[in-house]
């Protein structure tokens, strides 16, 4: 469905909506677009990039993530723009040793300010088969979604001062590649190149959003049309998730702001906190 002229109702596809960003060869689309490979191996990573720039929308991909001795790969699905001052709404899967959970990274980036990170662990083994995984972004929040389960929200707060992303069209990446700098236990495990080549498996890539042509004003009418929060049902699920899988916080983190939380953790500005 087309709704206006900037607004386009993907039913996705690897071929036609996507460019290569990194890796050559070790990108693999099949099923007629609908299916896509990610292969990292010593020499290289590798990734993928929409062809277009989206501002507000909801993105889900199935991804079966990397198998075995996975220590030091990091596999993302997120929404960035560029330079200095960027915009970006993460997904970051970052490998273990055998046996040992994935871990799941997320993060929000606004006007080049970050830090807002907030890990999990699944309560699946992400490995065995495709589970879906969505960004959902309207002007007024975004909601991480996991097998349609809610597993955070981010709420605009730039009513308190904090920045949050508006005005910066993004692409919507996928890359496979090595982090083995931090990924795993904070960096104490290094990836195994013995256990190369690996590979994560991505399909039925389906995006909704709104690509602005003329200027980030095209995108109001769509961002306004979003649904703006969680039903008591799915609000349930999300504390569940929040009392139940939640590894890190960085607004219970005193180690790293042991001179001051961020200024909206604080108690004061309770009221505009996440959901």
């Amino acid at each position: 469905m087309l709704l206006g002229l900037t607004t386009i109702a993907y039913g996705g596809n690897f071929n036609t909506d996507f460019d290569l960003l990194f890796g050559d060869d070790r990108v693999k689309i099949t099923d007629g677009g609908q299916s896509m490979s990610l292969t990292m191996d010593k020499y290289s990573g590798s990734g993928v990039a929409t062809k277009d720039q989206f501002l507000y929308g909801r993105f889900d991909m199935k991804i079966k993530l990397v198998g075995g001795n996975s220590a030091g790969t990091v596999t993302a699905f997120y929404l960035s723009s560029q330079g200095d001052h960027h915009d970006e709404v993460d997904l970051e899967f970052l490998g273990n040793l055998t046996g040992d959970p994935y871990m799941l990274s997320t993060n929000v980036f606004a006007d080049g300010v970050g830090g807002r990170e907030v890990q999990y662990y699944l309560w699946f083994d992400p490995t065995a088969d495709y589970h879906t995984y969505s960004i959902d972004w309207s002007p007024t929040r975004i909601i991480l979604w996991v097998d349609d389960v809610p597993i955070r929200v981010i709420n605009n707060k730039e009513i308190i001062g904090v920045p949050f992303p508006t005005k910066q069209p993004m692409r919507l990446y996928t890359t496979l590649w090595n982090g083995d700098a931090w990924a795993t236990r904070w960096g104490q495990v290094k990836i195994d190149m013995s256990q190369a080549p690996f590979v994560a498996g991505f399909k039925n890539y389906n995006g909704t959003a709104c690509v602005p042509k003329r200027g980030i004003a095209d995108c109001k009418r769509f961002g306004a049309s979003m649904k703006r929060g969680l039903d008591n049902e799915n609000k349930k699920k999300l504390k569940q998730v929040n009392s139940k899988w939640v590894v890190y916080h960085y607004c219970r983190d005193l180690r790293r702001y042991a001179h001051g939380l961020p200024f909206e953790c604080r108690r004061d500005n309770m009221a505009h906190a996440d959901n």
